[in-house]
């Protein structure tokens, strides 16, 4: 895990760890983090956040990942809308049964070659094929799947996809806070940022006990500490 250098920085780490942490924790904007920190006696601008975020946030997700566990060999695909810089793009997602993010792909059309582009960075990213693969009617799927040799069970119905589907619920709330992305670049940057902290934080509070929930959170926020660990 690669220590951040929070050197010639004019706040103190934990100042800036946090900030981070609002800002991809919850759905906030810049200026919503910078009066969160003003109540607390901080005075930092949003775009001073924003730097954080961009400068210290692909480290951070980074070392998330490499702390996160092998996911599940069964893998729901999906793709969703979005806008970007008022031109419709596609937000290609991968999430395993437990609702872990797999991967995350911003990319302009919605066919073979995206689809095949999504499964290349999925096999090389977690180094492991799937046992079984939920996806929507997109033919482009299946076409992927024979050209790659890909031996998964392979289901396709009506709701046998909802995981996939409502994953997608947090980086749409996310999207309208935002007004929408600027660019598919930082589109692109956002949601694999988003995707790290999410998978961390993300707690099935209705599927157990007070007690293992806090147990829960108390490693999520450990990991998180562990990940932003200055050098």
């Amino acid at each position: 895990m690669s220590p951040l250098s929070f050197a010639r920085h004019q706040f103190p780490p934990t100042i800036i760890q946090h900030a981070i942490w609002l800002y991809l924790r919850f759905t906030l904007s810049y200026r919503d983090v910078e009066e969160l920190l003003a109540v607390r006696g901080i005075e930092v601008s949003y775009e001073t956040v924003r730097r954080w975020v961009v400068k210290f946030g692909p480290a951070i997700a980074g070392n998330l990942r490499r702390l996160r566990p092998k996911p599940s060999p069964r893998w729901h695909l999906d793709e969703m809308v979005i806008r970007v810089s008022g031109r419709l793009m596609y937000l290609w997602r991968a999430v395993d049964d437990e609702g872990e993010v797999l991967e995350v792909l911003v990319q302009r059309r919605r066919d073979k070659a995206a689809a095949r582009k999504l499964m290349r960075k999925l096999l090389k990213k977690h180094g492991f094929a799937p046992t079984q693969v939920t996806t929507d009617k997109l033919r482009s799927y299946g076409a992927v799947f024979r050209d790659i040799g890909l031996t998964a069970r392979h289901e396709q119905g009506p709701r046998t996809n909802n995981r996939a589907e409502v994953s997608h619920q947090p980086v749409r709330r996310r999207e309208r806070k935002m007004q929408r992305f600027k660019s598919s670049g930082s589109a692109q940057s956002f949601v694999s940022l988003h995707a790290a902290v999410y998978n961390t934080f993300n707690l099935q509070r209705h599927l157990v006990s007070r007690r293992t929930l806090r147990t829960f959170r108390a490693q999520a926020v450990a990991d998180w500490q562990a990940a932003t660990a200055a050098a």
